[in-house]
Order: C-alpha cells, then structure tokens, then sequence
C-alpha cells in the first residue's frame, strides 16, 4: 500500500460503508509502525473509528478498555502471536469481524485462527481496499478463488508450517516427525513462503 493510493480519493461501495453499522470501532494490531500507520489512515478514510497497537500487551490492553466491532490482527508480533489479541477480543465480544495479516501465511495458523473467531486471513502485504472488503463481507460470501494453485515448493513448505504448529513450535520435535535434520529444517522456517 503506498502513500499515493491512500491519498487517493476512495468510492466507498454505499452498501458496504452502510454495513459497517453505527458502531464502527476498529482495533488494527502490527508491529510494522509503517504499515500500520498507513493502514490506519486508509481505514478512518472509509469511515472506521480507528485505534492502534503495535504489541500483543498493547492489544489485549486496548480490548480490555473497548473491545472493538473490527479487528485487524497481525499473527507474528514482536512480544508473543497475535492469536492472544484474538483471544481476549473473542472473551469480551463475539460479534467482532476480525481479519488477520501475516507475512508468514500458511494453512495451519489460518485454521487456528478461523477457530479462534477470524473471519478471514490475508497475506502482507494487503492493500486497504482488501482489508476493507474482508472486514465489511457479509455473512455467506465466499472470497474468489485464486487463479493460479500453489505451487510445489508452497505446498511443501505448507505441510512443514502444519507438522510445527501441530508440536506447538518445536523444533526438534517437528524435525523428528518430518525424519529431516534439525539445522535443515531451520533454515527452511527461517526464509520466507515460496510463491
């Protein structure tokens, strides 16, 4: 998302903007102070009342004073796992339309999530205009289907996120259970998704 595209002006769909209701409180939770600012801003330009955090401490704080009616949670955050946030709304309010971010998508932390009371999971980088359309979907409709499978390099690195998440992030353990060398699988949780 770039400094231009939130300056530009934004055709809000009525529909959606009449869907955000009276209350219209946003919780935005990302430890990347730049994003986070420019996302928040996109955010109050299409009529949300923003607030911002950018630790779990921070969020759960913040949920504990206002639990808001949307949330944007980061999942990876530099004092703990955005899950707690979506946790402490989730005891407070049941009607919050939460969506979740992380530049470290993979199936297993979307699936807790979406057990956890996430509405939807987008990778960063994420635009406004898709933070948007996630946080105002009504209930029924289903996201596009992407053009293009994942690839085989992804669907690998998928099955080792799941197996790591399944041992409760150990590594030793999720080496021993994908018969792979500790230091191998390292390097692998250390890179980025592969396309």
């Amino acid at each position: 998302m770039t400094e231009k595209e939130i300056a530009a002006t934004h055709i809000v769909d009525k529909d959606a903007a009449a869907y955000i209701g009276a209350d219209a409180t946003l919780l935005i939770v990302d430890d990347d102070g730049p994003f986070l600012r420019r996302l928040a801003r996109a955010m109050e330009t299409r009529g949300f009342a923003v607030e911002t955090a950018e630790s779990v401490a921070e969020g759960v704080a913040k949920t504990k004073i206002t639990p808001p009616k949307y949330a944007v949670v980061d999942l990876r955050l530099g004092d703990g796992n955005g899950l707690e946030v979506i946790e402490a709304i989730r005891q407070r309010r049941d009607d919050t339309h939460i969506v979740v971010l992380t530049g470290y998508g993979n199936i297993a932390t979307a699936v807790t999530a979406v057990k956890l009371g996430a509405i939807d999971y987008l990778a960063k980088p994420a635009d406004a205009d898709d933070v948007f359309a996630a946080l105002t979907q009504r209930p029924g409709e289903k996201a596009e289907v992407p053009e293009n499978p994942m690839s085989a390099d992804r669907v690998r690195w998928e099955h080792i996120q799941r197996v790591y998440e399944m041992c409760e992030r150990n590594v030793s353990e999720t080496a021993r259970r994908l018969n792979m060398h500790r230091r191998t699988l390292q390097r692998i949780l250390a890179k980025r998704a592969p396309k």
